[in-house]
């Protein structure tokens, strides 16, 4: 069994990256149904493994569309459908949009955006370079007041402009206001960082959601990169293999092990990192064991 850096995925010649998904374990194979979790509100099943666009496609230019339309080929192409993004990440909204449209993608994603606050003029924004009538999930992006209502998300909701609500955070600082307003305003999701090196709303906001049915998207789930520079020249080891085909799918699979997560949101603009990334939806899952072995190998780097 081959197990690939992420630079060596990321050089792959296009022609041998389904070979090289099929060959390892956890990886995109078409004969191996995709892990899904079923969104606590509704019980409709989501693709664990989705995709994330802060800083990815914030450029309108010819490069990032380019970029952008082969991630999405690769999203789609290998069983995914989440799209995470938000009003200020740049040109982001109305390069996905424009490609989204350009390709006829939008039947087969679940399109996830983020507003800075319940304003009526900023969602129509994000609508038109979405360039659709309704977002799946509308977000609250960095709750940071306790007091916050979501009453504004509700209303549109109920109007059909989307599908589900949610809040979000990235700051432990702010995680007092999430776990005020989650509890209270009973979004459908909070969208909030997480990753085997920082385990903070693991114990905080995860099992607030449970207790809430509320469903979880995890942010930043490779550290900001912090977790590759970690593991930069180690092998992925054996006992680590019967489940991971690469260090990305081994950071994701221990977010996806835990069943309150509902899907886990890694940023790129390299299609072959997002099919490596789409590769921890696929195979066996690591149990409580193995996960707590994975924190010791991360907590010993």
């Amino acid at each position: 069994m081959t197990v690939l850096t992420r630079r060596q995925f990321a050089i792959l010649p296009a022609a041998a990256l389904a070979a090289e998904a099929i060959a390892m374990p956890g990886s995109a194979q078409p004969a191996s149904p995709p892990i899904t979790r079923a969104i606590p509100a509704t019980g409709e099943p989501l693709p664990a493994v989705g995709l994330g666009t802060a800083a990815v496609f914030d450029s309108d230019d010819e490069t990032t569309r380019q970029n952008a339309s082969a991630v999405l080929q690769a999203l789609v192409g290998n069983g995914g459908r989440l799209i995470d993004t938000a009003s200020t990440y740049g040109d982001a909204e109305r390069v996905l949009g424009e490609t989204i449209a350009a390709a006829g993608l939008r039947d087969k994603l679940f399109i996830a955006t983020k507003l800075e606050s319940p304003d009526a003029a900023e969602l129509g924004r994000s609508l038109s370079r979405l360039q659709t009538r309704k977002v799946d999930l509308l977000q609250l992006h960095n709750v940071s007041d306790p007091r916050q209502s979501l009453a504004a998300f509700k209303d549109w909701k109920a109007q059909g402009l989307c599908r589900y609500i949610g809040i979000t955070s990235t700051f432990h600082g702010a995680f007092p206001a999430v776990e005020a307003v989650l509890p209270r305003e009973k979004p459908d999701f909070v969208q909030v960082d997480y990753s085997i090196e920082d385990r903070e709303a693991e114990k905080r906001i995860l099992p607030l959601a449970a207790d809430n049915k509320c469903g979880v998207l995890t942010a930043l789930p490779f550290g900001r990169g912090r977790l590759f520079r970690a593991v930069h020249g180690q092998t992925l080891p054996d006992w680590a293999s019967v489940f991971a085909g690469s260090w990305a799918q081994f950071f994701l699979k221990y977010l996806i092990g835990n069943p309150t997560v509902t899907a886990v949101i890694p940023g790129t603009a390299n299609a072959a990192h997002m099919i490596d990334n789409l590769g921890a939806m696929r195979g066996p899952l690591p149990d409580p064991d193995q996960r707590q072995r994975m924190v010791q190998l991360i907590e010993a780097l």
